[in-house]
């Protein structure tokens, strides 16, 4: 076998390419290192060692699949990048002990390549660097012992099963309990006179220390060889029939065979200029740290190596926003003419005078519009700011020119919100105003798709059918999007292609803290209405406790006999097994049957036909409904001028920019407005803190920044929101600063080189379309 290993690198050195020769150096060094002293193995050892050769082999025979016809075998050097990619797409059963079974579980966790592993960061570390003596353990903290089994059997404490370990190290006593675990596995493991080392942590005091369920290891002669302990651990996100142990073994031995080979196509000058380490040693120091890092910095994910990787993941986001807003900005769309009658004639139908916010925002809007480039503008506004009347003027541009305009919302009602509010200004213009919704009825889909494909119709109001296929524009040359919290990049981009190029004005009444608006909405710019309407007073709030219902209760009698409107709001439509929560459509009842008998109370939710939501909605608007039993459906656009007073129910359980979304559909008047948030938050000190907030502030930038804070990212843009990127170890509030850099970075590379067709940016162009290109729309720079 040494015979053989020594052929194969006197073959690496005569027949391999210069750039393939390093790694199968490195490999055939592998292969003489096992054989070296093979013959006086144990058998065992010579077992493992001979697997372990075969792996090593099988790597061989990848590498050659995966080369240029011609050539012999090995893998490029790094910096060709190219076979490294090649090698780092096999399979995750090309990684030694990795069979088709446990294939199969770790494809369940997304994880089908070498490169997903190698991504697939700890979520924690536990540090297990010093073992204590069992009598110097403190209770409540993961520590590590060593100790010998002394009595292992299987307890009864009532009806419940536990399996018991008592371990002995000659200064103390430890039990290790196991609530479940098959009882074969734990016989066959601790047995009487084996010594193990243990994690976990400890409890049981001040009768006696215990673990319960703690990571273990069994104790022989490779004791210095050990994974799980004697150094800072990596724990990582468990799957189903995948134990912590067997993960970090798979861990291991892909870092040890791949991590070499990982290569980054950020150019160099980049790299040094943040100071940032190789993107090998990156990932090997992320799995594994090294005994000298502080812990602390592991767990907050603050280490240099960290810190190449974050870099990594924004570099290459931020540099897919800045190729779509230079693409943009290279891209000829229309130039409208701006400043027309009917503009003008608009801003006399207003009943009110524009805020200099809102002037200022229009003229910016006019500016990009007017522009050859293609406008990527996004809006932002605290609800009741004048959103809407600046969108109309946009529309009201492009529909001068000759060209229709759309407006797509998240939700029918939004939509239906939006179109009653527009028609009203339309109709005075002379302008066609169609409403588009999945509600529609085919034949009349098919009448309203028609005058939208002819030019019969100016302006689109609609939801997601607006992007479906069979809609077509005649000469769609504006698309507005509101509430874009709850839409995607791709959402966005699927509406641009109903016209040529039309100009997009992205809309939001969910305030965007900074580092979300740079990620999420890098491509577009930003105009910001910070001025609410003169005498618009700020809505008053406080907080009621459950034992206060009944004075909430005459707060909406007050207001009733004011002949104003209420909502009240509930997180659920029906009553729930699972949560102990009023539900809306049982409070409707109770509310109707046993505390307002004299007053007009209606019911909406998410479930309701929307014309019946349309019915009930059209009955509250006209004073036909005093009380508004509703769901959060009405969370966004509704406008009902005659309300006074939001009660929300169960408030602990929503978030903030949720919370005052709600509150925004009161206060759209003259008439004092209220706010009142019922509250079970005893259970939680943390929900007292949010409501306080809610207390203090109207500042819907401020509660967006808490929220944030709060929910993290992905719960504030909601649930799988399509915008917001599956960063895999970056995160945009802890890591704001190096987000800023790699913004920084990344436009300034565009900026010298817009399509990435330099001969140093051209891997860079490749990567990026492989991570991004789908999600981001860039195939036009490949």
């Amino acid at each position: 076998m040494t015979s053989l290993a020594r052929q194969l690198q006197d073959g690496i050195n005569r027949e391999a390419p210069e750039t393939q020769k390093g790694e199968l150096e490195r490999i055939a060094v592998a292969l003489l290192n096992l054989f070296d002293g093979y013959d006086s193995l144990l058998t065992e050892l010579k077992r493992d060692r001979l697997a372990e050769a075969i792996h090593h082999l099988s790597v061989l025979k990848s590498i050659q699949q995966n080369l240029p016809a011609g050539e012999g075998g090995g893998l490029s050097a790094p910096e060709e990048g190219g076979s490294a990619l090649n090698f780092l797409s096999l399979p995750v059963q090309s990684v030694r002990g990795v069979g088709p079974r446990v294939a199969e579980l770790l494809t369940r966790k997304n994880l089908s390549t070498v490169e997903d592993l190698l991504y697939f960061l700890p979520r924690r570390y536990d540090d297990r660097r010093t073992v204590c003596r069992i009598s110097e353990t403190v209770p409540g903290i993961r520590q590590t012992v060593v100790g010998r089994i002394t009595l292992a059997d299987m307890r009864f404490y009532g009806r419940r099963r536990i399996f018991e370990v008592t371990f002995d190290d000659g200064h103390g006593i430890l039990k290790a309990k196991w609530f479940k675990g098959r009882e074969a596995f734990l016989r066959r493991t601790f047995k009487p006179g084996r010594r193990f080392i243990l994690a976990g942590e400890i409890t049981g005091f001040p009768f006696e220390r215990e673990m319960i369920h703690p990571d273990f290891e069994i104790l022989d002669e490779h004791e210095d060889q050990l994974l799980h302990f004697k150094r800072i651990v990596p724990v990582y996100s468990e799957t189903e029939g995948l134990h912590q142990k067997t993960i970090r073994r798979i861990m291991w031995q892909v870092v040890r065979d791949f991590a070499h080979i990982m290569w980054s196509p950020i150019p160099g000058r980049i790299c040094r200029k943040r100071g940032l380490m190789e993107i090998s040693d990156a990932v090997r120091q992320v799995h594994f740290p090294t005994a000298d890092q502080e812990m602390e910095a592991c767990q907050e994910m603050r280490t240099e190596a960290h810190r190449r990787l974050i870099y990594d993941e924004f570099f290459y986001f931020q540099l897919g926003m800045a190729l779509r807003k230079r693409g943009d900005v290279l891209e000829h769309g229309i130039a409208f003419r701006a400043g027309g009658e009917m503009l003008q004639r608009f801003y006399t139908l207003l009943p009110f005078a524009l805020t200099s916010a809102q002037r200022r925002v229009i003229a910016e809007i006019e500016r990009d519009m007017t522009a050859v480039r293609v406008m990527n503008r996004l809006l932002q506004g605290d609800v009741g700011s004048g959103k809407t009347v600046v969108s109309m003027a946009a529309m009201i541009i492009a529909c001068e020119n000759g060209y229709q305009s759309a407006m797509m919302a998240p939700t029918e009602i939004l939509a239906e919100q939006h179109y009653r509010n527009l028609k009203t200004w339309s109709d005075k213009l002379g302008l066609k105003i169609e409403l588009l919704t999945g509600g529609l009825k085919t034949a009349e889909k098919r009448e309203l798709q028609a005058r939208l494909e002819n030019g019969e119709s100016d302006i689109a109001v609609g939801t997601h059918a607006l992007i479906q296929e069979e809609v077509a524009f005649h000469r769609l040359g504006l698309a507005v999007i509101d509430e874009q919290h709850r839409f995607g990049v791709v959402q966005r981009a699927a509406l641009r292609k109903k016209g040529a190029i039309p100009d997009v004005l992205v809309m939001t009444a969910t305030p965007i803290p900074r580092t979300l608006a740079m990620t999420v909405y890098g491509d577009l710019d930003v105009s910001l209405i910070d001025e609410m309407p003169p005498g618009k007073k700020p809505v008053r709030t406080k907080i009621f406790s459950e034992a206060q219902r009944n004075r909430v209760y005459e707060i909406i009698r007050r207001e009733v006999q004011k002949e104003n409107q209420i909502f009240i709001v509930y997180p659920l439509v029906e009553e729930s097994e699972n949560l102990d929560l009023k539900d809306a459509t049982r409070m409707a009842q109770h509310l109707r049957e046993e505390i307002f008998p004299d007053c007009r109370i209606g019911l909406v939710h998410g479930r309701m036909k929307g014309a019946e939501k349309d019915r009930v909605m059209a009955d509250f608007i006209a004073k036909e409904i005093q009380i508004l039993v509703s769901t959060t459906v009405i969370e966004v656009g509704i406008d009902i001028p005659e309300a006074s007073l939001m009660v929300i129910e169960h408030a602990e359980r929503f978030g903030l920019s949720q919370l005052h979304q709600l509150r925004g559909r009161v206060g759209r008047s003259d008439i004092p407005s209220f706010c009142i948030l019922l509250t079970q938050y005893s259970r939680s000190e943390d929900a007292r803190k949010r409501l306080r907030i809610m207390e203090e502030t109207t500042d819907g930038f401020r509660i967006a920044e808490e929220d944030l804070a709060i929910r993290g990212p992905g719960e504030f843009m909601g649930t799988r929101q399509s915008g917001l990127p599956d960063f895999r170890v970056a995160n945009i509030l802890r890591d704001g600063r190096i987000l800023s850099e790699a913004k920084a970075d990344a436009f300034a590379l565009v900026d010298e080189d817009p399509r990435l067709e330099m001969s140093d940016h051209i891997p860079l162009r490749e990567a990026l379309l492989r991570r991004w290109g789908g999600r981001l729309e860039l195939a036009k720079i490949g």
